[in-house]
């Protein structure tokens, strides 16, 4: 069977490799060419157009940066062609997004279900990223073995949307988190403690999360640089969140207030910079 891959960034390019070193047979594209290039070296077939890839492939991956590049490369031309072919969309869109899409494809006559994944780029290199199913049981059964090349416990979350949504509410973390230790750090730095001596004390409490030490270095250090996760993803992400919880009544005014950092981060600069970044926006050089 031929595996079709839509979209080779930051992520996609390390999961596409991932489904070469398995023996698959794979063709790809993506919109900046030069990026398939380890991916031509390692066996894929290259596409210079995504219906080439809907076309030749039985099962499309896709690993795009939001909704609308999705209905470009999925409806832009005959959505006929999708008929009999299953899509797996693997990043990070909303639920309400995903649920419509899922409708057009169906409408096409084709499959789909929603895998979108926890983790950076060690981890999709490694295949160890955390992956959430959202599809119907039998379809999870169907293309678990071709989703445990990403993680090896895909997880089935329950129907479309549903992972989606899971995915939407663990990035809210991401970013709230982020933003948070920035303001502490910052507290910290400005009145002369040892940040060593705080990170001890963090370390040994309830408060403390992994993701502090992953990007303490960065933020002291002001070195964002290739990222894992650019900011302006996490903006797109944090903008999704607040759409669907406000849908969902919540109260969103904290998510508000760490958008507008993550904002301030774009605004300076920031927007394809690791999103460590959000420090300088807390804390301006």
């Amino acid at each position: 069977m031929k595996i079709g891959f839509l979209g080779t960034g930051l992520m996609g390019l390390p999961m596409a490799h991932r489904l070469l070193s398995a023996n698959l047979e794979l063709i790809a594209y993506n919109r900046t060419t030069e990026k398939l290039t380890p991916l031509n070296e390692a066996g894929a077939e290259i596409a210079t157009h995504p219906q080439a890839v809907i076309q030749a492939a039985e099962c499309i991956i896709l690993m795009l940066t939001d909704a609308t590049a999705i209905h470009s490369v999925l409806f832009s031309d005959s959505s006929q062609e999708l008929a009999g072919k299953t899509i797996i969309q693997m990043g990070t869109i909303s639920p309400t997004d995903s649920k419509e899409i899922r409708d057009n494809v169906v409408a096409a006559k084709g499959e789909y279900l929603e895998a979108p994944v926890l983790g950076s780029i060690p981890e999709a290199t490694a295949g160890k990223l955390i992956v959430m199913v959202g599809a119907t049981k039998e379809q999870f059964q169907q293309w678990l073995s071709l989703l445990q090349n990403f993680g090896s416990e895909p997880l089935h979350i329950g129907e479309v949307g549903t992972a989606a949504a899971v995915k939407l509410a663990l990035n809210q973390l991401i970013a709230s988190l982020t933003t948070a230790f920035a303001q502490s750090l910052g507290l910290i730095q400005h009145q002369g403690i040892d940040v060593q001596l705080f990170m001890q004390i963090l370390r040994n409490s309830a408060l403390y999360a992994p993701t502090f030490d992953k990007k303490l270095s960065r933020m002291v250090e002001h070195n964002y640089d290739n990222p894992n996760f650019p900011t302006k993803h996490l903006l797109k992400d944090i903008n999704l969140f607040i759409a669907e919880a406000q849908a969902a009544g919540l109260n969103v005014s904290g998510a508000e207030g760490v958008k507008q950092i993550i904002e301030a981060a774009t605004s300076q600069g920031f927007a394809d910079a690791d999103y460590s970044a959000l420090f300088s926006a807390v804390k301006p050089e």
